[in-house]
This record gives C-alpha cells, sequence and structure tokens, in this order.
C-alpha cells in the first residue's frame, strides 16, 4: 500500500515538477526548500508533502535508466 495523496498536493505537485524540471533532485531537503521558495504553503506540513511528492516522481523518472543499465551489464 502507497501513500495517498491528496489532489491539491498532486495538482501543486506536478506544476512545480513540469516548471522547475532542471532544479528537482531526488534529495528531499533540496525539493523541500525549492518548494519553501516557489509556493507560499500555508502550513509546513503541507509543504513537506509537496516536497514528498515531487521527490517521488523524481525517483521515478531516473529508475528506468538504472534498470536498463543494469540489464545491459548482465547481458554481458
Amino acid at each position: 500500500m502507497g501513500n495517498i495523496y491528496t489532489r491539491d498536493i498532486k495538482r501543486i505537485g506536478q506544476q512545480i515538477y513540469e516548471l522547475y524540471k532542471d532544479q528537482i533532485t531526488t534529495d528531499y531537503e533540496k525539493n523541500k526548500e525549492l518548494v519553501k521558495q516557489v509556493v507560499d504553503v500555508y502550513s509546513k506540513k503541507v509543504r513537506n508533502r509537496i516536497a514528498g511528492y515531487i521527490t517521488r516522481k523524481a525517483k521515478q523518472a531516473s529508475r528506468p535508466v538504472e534498470v536498463t543499465e543494469q540489464q545491459e551489464e548482465l547481458e554481458e
């Protein structure tokens, strides 16, 4: 069972991810600071959830490349 995110957190997270894709990393702390600078969030909990969602998306986006490299190494 995974985390359940509200519609607003997903919507805001996707917008930030698309606009600031070059600044987003797989490091949660850096993403948290980015969210703090970009969005005027009304609570720390919401800011952290958005940063967590963005971090998760960044990790998922980088995962297929790693899997492909591992498969190539196994084939050799």
